[in-house]
Parts: structure tokens; C-alpha cells; sequence
């Protein structure tokens, strides 16, 4: 069967084109990681879950794909973090970075191939900071190594930003050693309390954007096919990325296509420490499943704004709960295709909220009676991460204080259907208040009973 054209909006020519490879038989993907200094919280999980449907629909048309996301490893939150939390900087990260891959793992997220750390790729920092002076791009100044930004006339392209508009607003330090205020640091000198390494400009660290420059050659090369991250990370990471990459490797493109998931907000207004309304996955999970966060994550297109509430979080319980039902419990063929309408939907700019429509109609067709949808709703399913469980492991994953547990729950239904079965109904309905009474729900299907919790 034909693999669908895929079409991705292009941060940088501000359009949706179809996606063409540079080497159709590897697919280079490379996604900016946390900064593990803390708890990730909601929408740090979403790049986490659109960049993984990305990656399974992208697996899915091409045969091979090299998914690249870091982690950030050193930077001045974590050396304020560890050191308000006296301990070592390496404690911290590791820490932090174990709770990440959990929070990874409960999202449904496949690992990526590859997640260097920013600390095993020092030598190829420095080595493109010396070749960026070398080209003229980047200058030394009191221990420092910046950016030349004026000696790169695309700068400001990825962001759309004008040089003037850069210079007027630009975001960063402006200390006497620049010779321009845009100029960003490439290296900088750490005292004995900071983590630092030997270097040609002394002891110190590279700056935040050299770190994805060098790990993204180090594992797609010079010049690779997508490159994504959040929105935020537009101007100015992304931008200097563009700028270091090309102008050391004498390329005029860094990534083919660059790809950007839209801010999460709560109730309406933007995330924040001060309002009282910073939602981490800890928190999250506390309340309910990996998976309805995956769900809730995936109701926006990805490029757009996503507002995250308690309400939304029900409603997407609620939707999966009715995915499971006609999933059931029965044997699945998973050599069966993907919908086409499905396909369709998800290969344009990853339409999520279409996709997520055609489920559900595939849902409805299987409770009509088509046994046909039941293997073409999971394997579907399967590209968006999820329906990966049967409806029995479902429903039982529920609250477990309601003094009954799976297993006399499931004799109890195994008594039920013998009641049935003997025409005993008077004892059947005996049973099912026994189980009501218990908070568990029954659902009769033609050859199973189907329970949950709730």
C-alpha cells in the first residue's frame, strides 16, 4: 500500500509544504530536551508527546529514522538548584533526569534513539567555537567567546525579526566586551565554585545554544531533516542554533524543516509559579493515568495554543473509556493497516483533534457490529500512543479502596454468567447489585462481560 505525503508547517518559510527527505531512506529528526533541574510539568509533557506521534508517523511512512532529543546538563538553574540543595551538580541531573524518563515512560513516550548529555559533548562545543574564530564569526573578549552576530547576515530569518528590531530588543546581556549587543556567548569563564572545563580561552562552560549545535552534528550530521521544539525556544535558541551551525559548516541551512508546539495554559491564563497554577506531571499523575494526559494533550493541533483544566482531563477519561469499550478484550490482529481517513488527518501537519474524531467513528462502527474496525481502531490508535492496553486492564486501573479486589470481582462475574446461563436470573441481578454496591459497572457483550471501576 502507498505511504501518504506528509505536511508539515515550516517555521521557517511560514507554510505548510509537503515534507521531502533528504535521504528518504533515513529521516533525520532532532527534538531540544529538558533542562533538568526540576520536576517537568504540563507543558514541558507536550513536546514530549506531539515530537513522539511525530516520530511514530514519520517511522511509519519511511523505513529508517534517527530521533535525536538531549538533555541539558549544565546551565546556571542547575548550578543555582544544586547549590541551594548543597548538593553536586551530577546528583542533581541524574535525579532530575530519572524523573524525566519516568515521567516519559507514564506518557507513553518511546524513547529516542539517541539522548546525548550536553557534559559528553564538551569537546565538540569547543571544537566549533574554534572554528566559528577561525571563520571570523566569534571573537575572545575577557574570557569569553561570542558571537559575531553582524558577521552572519541571515540572522533574525527562523524568528522573522529584523536587525534593528534585534538590536533594539535583544534579550541578553549587554556587557562592555560585546561588540554588538546582539553578540550571544559561546563559552564562558567559570570560578571554582561552577562547574568548568580546560578549554583555549581558559577554565569555563559553553553557553546554552552550542550545546544543541555540536550534539546535533554529532549524531545527524551538518545538515539533518527536521528540528523541534517548543515555541519559546523560536528566538532566541533556535535562531543562534542557525546561526552557529551554518556559519561553522559553510552551509545555508542548518535543518530542512523546523517544528514548533504552541504554549499550555491553565484555565485560560499562562502557567506560572506566582499565580499558583504550575501543574507538574508529579502532581498530574497523582490524579490520574499517564495516558488521559497523553489524550488531553493531543485534543489541539499542535501548532496552536492548548488550555489545560481538571474538566479536560475528565473529558479525555471519559473518551478513552468509550475507545476501550469497543476495543474489548478479544485477540487483535496488528498486521491490520491504519485508517485512511486516520492517516489522512495525522499526515497533514499532524491534525491530532481530526485523527482523534476518526477513532472514535472507528469506535462506533465496531459497536454497530463491524468486527472489521476493531484491529484498524488499535492499530490507529497505536500512531497516536495509545489504546495500548485491553479494556480489561483499562477499567481495572482504577481506584482500589472500594474493599473488593480483581479477582473476587471477576469470580463474582464468573458466577453471574453460570447464574445466567442456568436462567437463574433472579440471582444474576443478586450479583450485579453486589458488584453496583461495590462501585464496579458491568457492560454484557455478545461473548465477554466487561467491568471497571467507577
Amino acid at each position: 500500500m502507498p505511504k501518504p505525503a506528509l505536511r508539515f508547517y515550516n517555521t521557517l518559510n511560514r507554510q505548510k509544504d509537503i515534507f521531502t527527505p533528504i535521504d528518504p531512506d533515513h529521516i533525520r529528526l532532532y527534538v531540544c530536551g529538558p533542562t533538568v533541574y526540576d520536576r517537568i510539568h504540563i507543558g514541558n509533557a507536550r513536546p514530549v508527546v506531539v515530537f513522539d506521534v511525530l516520530a511514530r508517523l514519520l517511522r511509519y511512512v519511511y523505513p529508517n529514522v534517527t530521533y535525536v532529543r538531549n538533555i541539558t546538563d549544565i546551565d546556571d538553574k542547575i548550578n543555582a538548584r544544586a547549590a541551594e540543595r548543597g548538593i553536586t551538580i551530577r546528583k542533581l541531573t541524574n535525579e532530575t533526569t530519572k524523573y524525566f524518563h519516568n515521567d516519559c515512560r507514564a506518557l507513553g513516550a518511546i524513547p529516542p534513539d539517541h539522548e546525548p548529555r550536553a557534559t559528553d559533548h564538551i569537546d565538540g562545543m569547543i571544537a566549533m567555537i574554534e572554528t566559528l574564530i577561525t571563520r571570523g564569526h566569534a571573537y575572545e573578549a575577557e574570557g569569553h567567546v561570542l558571537f559575531d552576530v553582524p558577521s552572519f547576515p541571515a540572522y533574525g530569518k527562523l524568528s522573522g525579526r529584523s536587525t534593528d528590531e534585534l538590536r533594539a530588543g535583544a534579550r541578553v546581556e549587554v556587557a562592555p566586551y560585546k561588540k554588538s549587543a546582539m553578540d550571544f556567548v559561546l563559552w564562558k569563564p567559570s570560578d571554582d565554585d561552577t562547574p568548568g572545563w580546560d578549554s583555549p580561552w581558559g577554565r569555563g562552560r559553553p553557553g546554552w545554544h552550542i550545546e544543541c549545535s555540536a550534539m546535533s552534528r554529532a549524531y545527524l550530521g551538518e545538515v539533518f531533516d527536521i528540528h523541534g521544539g517548543g515555541l519559546d525556544l523560536i528566538f532566541p535558541h533556535h535562531e543562534n542554533e542557525i546561526c552557529q551551525s551554518c556559519a561553522a559548516h559553510d552551509h545555508t541551512e542548518m535543518a530542512r524543516v523546523w517544528m514548533h508546539n504552541g504554549y499550555v495554559t491553565v484555565s485560560g491564563e499562562k502557567m506560572s509559579k506566582s499565580l499558583g497554577n504550575f501543574v507538574t506531571m508529579s502532581e498530574l499523575l497523582d490524579k490520574t493515568r499517564g495516558e488521559v494526559i497523553r489524550h488531553s494533550l493531543l485534543q489541539a493541533q499542535y501548532r496552536g495554543p492548548l488550555d489545560f483544566s481538571y474538566d479536560a482531563m475528565t473529558e479525555s477519561e471519559a473518551a478513552l473509556s468509550g475507545l476501550y469499550r469497543a476495543l474489548g478484550d478479544a485477540p487483535i490482529d496488528m498486521d491490520a493497516p491504519v485508517d485512511d481517513a486516520f492517516l489522512e488527518a495525522l499526515s497533514d501537519d499532524l491534525n491530532t483533534p481530526l485523527a482523534l474524531a476518526r477513532l472514535h467513528q472507528l469506535a462506533n462502527m465496531v459497536n454497530r457490529g463491524d468486527e472489521a474496525a476493531r484491529p484498524v481502531l488499535k492499530r490507529s490508535a497505536e500512531l497516536l500512543g495509545l489504546l495500548s492496553d485491553t479494556a480489561t486492564a483499562w477499567f481495572h486501573h482504577s481506584r482500589q479502596d472500594d474493599g473488593i479486589d480483581d479477582a473476587s470481582i471477576q469470580a463474582l462475574i464468573d458466577q453471574r454468567r453460570q447464574a445466567r446461563a442456568d436462567r437463574n436470573f433472579a440471582e444474576a441481578d443478586k450479583i450485579r447489585d453486589e458488584l453496583t454496591a461495590h462501585g464496579i459497572t458491568l457492560e454484557d457483550k455478545a461473548d465477554e462481560t466487561i467491568w471497571r471501576r467507577g
